[in-house]
């Protein structure tokens, strides 16, 4: 496809300033207001234009749930809307992470004294009231509750302190010691030896506690309460401070679920730690929430923070509403669980959210499927939610999308730019860009069933907020973790001017807004794998909202099948490997409108009629009927590709449906095309190079490479010359292989001065391996002068009839056959058994429905937990690596 192809394809955008928008500045330079504006940058999507036309549609009316780590209410920013309305209706943690079990019920003695879950005596308020005389209690260490970077500074001042006074007793040990010594001149006595002795022993152990201090951490008491109307929640934390008179339980201002009042805690001026509490399953269960990394604040502060006093570093939609929904789990080094997702869309649903970001995800075996994937679904189609979702940060290579956000059909998701501006202002670069581009390591697309895998793209780097326990309010950070709520900002705009304007509002008419009003960056075909259709506009997406209006809300899902083929459905057209580009194919593609599930049948789907002109981006190599009639119940329609006349590498084209009665919508549909064509390997022993490639700060070199059969690793080598100040480069290679997870290798490599490096690394025999070079974004923007960069790989094999050894005593000694598939190999083994494994079975497995409210799905299904006990022994020394699989949640 060409540029103007396109352009074509985003015909609503128009607009006199595009250049502008994706960052074509000359002479740039920053000044005190475009610094700070750099710092949170919104000029990039149009928002700041927006805002400014129309200051009432600041994101009011707007309420996004923050699916992440968990924010903290007490950040700058965090606390009012710029309508003067609280910032955070909710936080929840949805992992369970923070839970205390206080099913224990005391009652409190004639002093007002109650005995807590540690056994410790707490004397209760007086003044609280407490109709029943229960007390419910429970308590927690507080290291489960805090970050790794938290715990350690913790414990690296409460160390000092404590060393501060050991050395005092250790002090005045030997002063004893030396004062007796002094009184004692002749030890002769056996009473004198001993006592002699016991002090030398006593500064021995004091010397030694130094050296085996470990500090589990404090232990906080909690007492949950109904005060007749509420849960009341107080917490003891003496254990934190240095006053045994501070941190008292009946000195606690009592909390109750956040939602209801909005009032969180700190646990102590040490920790400066941010806290909320829910009360679940009557008073048996107390949710002690605090965020488990900076990440989600800082996310919630790109998307809707509300500074007044410096309206340039506000958030993209400074008056819209969050819910904080922590799926980080602080036991599993804040990764997300099944049970934490779904929670997190119970809440979203519960409190009627508008839409979702979600800057987590990670690579799937299948994409756009699994249980979480149906409920998303079902939360979009149903609920009307939108969703939006960072796609992943892997890249320079294709195929490194993550799930949710880039292999999801319901999700947008978001790939991560910068422009002249924020290189310049957030990072600090010496000699900006000329230009926006996409960074280095944002994830590119097509997913293994060649759907486009990023939707647009969105600023991915900003100095946002982060919680106060990083004793700091702002921090730089990038990724398309920010992207993504640059992007839930700028819809969240939109969705405030919609509800403001009576505008249905539909993830399905703001998806096709976004989609068809983007500017696109990069002038190939291939750039759309990793811009998506470009940079988002707020502003040209809202006048495509405004005249579409009165349009029905349509999804058109595709579905794709090779004719003749008994091939799986997939959502677009992939020829990865090198036979599937040996001849023309035909390919069945099916078009099926999906209306939302609370759309009328007789008003909406009946009269659902739509005249599809179908366009092919190059009729050379995809060729496709020339019209479509579609209605409610879809269409199926075939197209030809042929790839045999395209010389080696990566290859793009779409197949797109314009409405003819108003083109001006733009592609209703979008068929990917991608083709990589590789190259063979014939020469003996088995080598290819490339030469002479020249690279410019951003630059990618793409070369594909049909792997020789046999072979099972590669040594490559990497010389680099022509320049004079340091490089960085991305090398990534990557291969798909069928029902696996695309195989991926990386290395970030830097040279200093003209010089090379080598490198091995794992591949798969007979498939195609996808070799990207990429000098990263902002290395030598300081020089003008050219990288030029020769790649040569070698192949390797050695073929052995057995992948794993396993010894059985039972058994006779086991014969390894290996076998030099390629050319002379040098054969040196080398065994070392250091591993013995031990199948186990569980010995107890109990399924049980989850009691909370938390846990109940808008169907009223209930989510049950399945707890497996395993009993087994341990010698002295030995370590445990018990290997498991999650299977899919269960729901009744």
């Amino acid at each position: 496809m060409t540029c103007s192809s396109i352009e074509t394809s985003n015909q609503f955008c128009g607009g006199g300033d595009g250049g502008e928008v994706n960052g074509r500045l000359h002479n740039f330079k920053l000044n005190e207001s475009t610094f700070l504006a750099s710092l949170m940058p919104k000029k990039e999507i149009g928002a700041d234009r927006f805002i400014e036309s129309h200051p009432k549609y600041d994101g009011r009316g707007a309420l996004i749930a923050i699916f992440d780590s968990g924010v903290d209410p007490a950040a700058a920013g965090l606390q009012i809307t710029s309508d003067g309305k609280p910032k955070i209706l909710d936080v929840i943690d949805c992992s369970g992470s923070g839970d205390v079990d206080t099913s224990k019920v005391v009652k409190a003695d004639g002093d007002g004294r109650i005995c807590s879950a540690s056994g410790a005596s707490l004397v209760v308020n007086s003044s609280w009231k407490n109709p029943s005389g229960e007390w419910h209690v429970g308590y927690k260490l507080v290291y489960e509750l805090f970050t790794d970077t938290l715990t350690k500074r913790l414990k690296k001042e409460r160390k000092k302190k404590w060393d501060e006074k050991n050395q005092e007793e250790i002090a005045k040990a030997v002063l004893h010691l030396d004062e007796f010594d002094q009184k004692h001149k002749r030890l002769e006595d056996p009473k004198l030896k001993r006592a002699h002795e016991d002090l030398q022993n006593r500064i021995d152990i004091l010397r030694k506690q130094g050296d085996s201090y470990d500090d589990k951490g404090p232990v906080i008491d909690a007492v949950v309460w109904h005060d007749g109307e509420l849960w009341r929640v107080a917490l003891d934390t003496q254990s934190l401070h240095d006053d045994p008179e501070c941190g008292k339980l009946a000195d606690f201002v009592p909390l109750t679920n956040y939602r209801i009042e909005h009032k969180y805690g700190i646990f102590s001026k040490l920790d400066a730690c941010t806290f909320v509490v829910n009360v679940y399953d009557e008073g048996n269960i107390l949710s002690i929430v605090t965020d488990c990394s900076p990440h989600a604040t800082h996310v919630a502060g790109i998307a809707t923070a509300f500074h007044p006093e410096e309206p340039l570093l506000n958030g993209v939609a400074p008056g819209a509403q969050l819910i904080s929904c922590k799926i980080g789990d602080a036991r599993l080094g804040s990764m997300e669980t099944g049970t934490g997702l779904t929670r997190a869309l119970i809440a979203a649903v519960e409190h009627k959210c508008d839409l979702i970001n979600m800057s987590y995800g990670e690579p799937t075996l299948l994409p756009d499927y699994g249980r979480f994937v149906d409920l998303v679904n079902e939360v979009v189609n149903k609920y009307r939610l939108t969703f939006v979702s960072s796609a992943g940060n892997s890249g320079p290579a294709l195929n490194t999308v993550g799930a949710p956000g880039g292999t999801s059909s319901s999700i947008i998701g978001v790939g991560a730019y910068v422009s002249p501006a924020m290189a310049a202002g957030a990072h600090s670069v010496v000699d900006p860009p000329p230009e926006g581009l996409e960074y280095t390591w944002s994830s590119r697309g097509p997913t293994t069933d060649g759907d486009l895998g990023v939707c647009v793209s969105a600023p991915g780097g900003a100095v946002a907020p982060v919680p106060t326990w990083t004793l700091q309010g702002r921090m730089l950070m990038n990724g398309t973790s920010m992207a993504s709520p640059s992007a839930c900002g700028g819809i969240a705009l939109l969705i405030s001017a919609m509800k403001a304007e009576g505008i249905p509002v539909s993830p399905y008419s703001i998806r096709k807004a976004l989609e068809n009003t983007s500017i696109p960056v990069g002038c190939l075909p291939q750039d759309k794998l990793t811009t998506g259709q470009g940079l988002m506009q707020v502003d040209l997406a809202y006048e495509y909202v405004q005249k579409s209006r009165h349009l029905s809300c349509v999804f058109y899902q595709i579905k794709v099948n090779r004719s003749g083929k008994s091939t799986p459905t997939s959502r677009s057209i992939y020829l990865r490997e090198a036979t599937a580009c040996q001849q023309s194919t035909e390919w069945a593609v099916q078009v099926e409108p999906k209306f939302h599930d609370d759309a009328s049948k007789l008003e909406e789907m009946v009269p659902f009629e739509e005249c599809i002109e179908l366009r092919s981006s190059d009729n050379a190599v995809v060729r496709a009927p020339e019209f479509l009639l579609l209605t409610n119940n879809g269409r199926t329609f075939n197209i030809v590709v042929d790839p045999t006349h395209l010389g080696d590498g990566l290859h793009y084209y779409e197949v797109y449906g314009i409405d003819c009665k108003a083109p001006w919508r733009g592609p209703l549909f979008r068929i990917p095309i991608t083709i990589t064509k590789p190259q063979a390997v014939l020469n003996r022993p088995p080598l290819v190079s490339f030469s002479k490639m020249s690279f410019l700060p951003g630059h990618i070199e793409r070369r594909y490479i049909e792997v020789p059969l046999g072979a099972s690793w590669v040594e490559a080598t990497m010389r680099t010359y022509g320049f004079d100040t340091s490089r960085q480069f991305y090398v990534d290679t990557v291969q798909v292989c069928p029902l696996k997870r695309p195989i991926k290798w990386e290395s970030v490599v830097t040279f200093s001065s003209p010089t090379a490096k080598s490198f091995a690394f794992s591949v798969v025999g007979g498939q195609t391996m996808e070799l990207a070079i990429a000098q990263f974004w902002s290395s030598g923007m300081g020089s003008h002068e050219t990288t030029i960069v020769d790649f040569e790989i070698v192949f390797h094999g050695i073929g052995v009839d057995r992948t794993e050894v396993v010894l059985d005593g039972s058994e006779a000694p086991l014969r390894i056959e290996a076998e030099a598939l390629l050319a002379s190999e040098k054969l040196a083994p080398i065994a070392t058994l250091n591993k013995i494994r031990v199948p186990y079975r569980p010995s107890e497995a109990k399924l049980c429905t989850l009691p909370t409210k938390r846990d109940k799905l808008p169907s009223g299904k209930q989510i049950l937990a399945l707890t497996l006990t395993y009993r087994f022994g341990l010698e002295d020394g030995a370590e445990v690596k018990p290997p498991y699989s999650i299977a899919q949640q269960s729901y009744i």
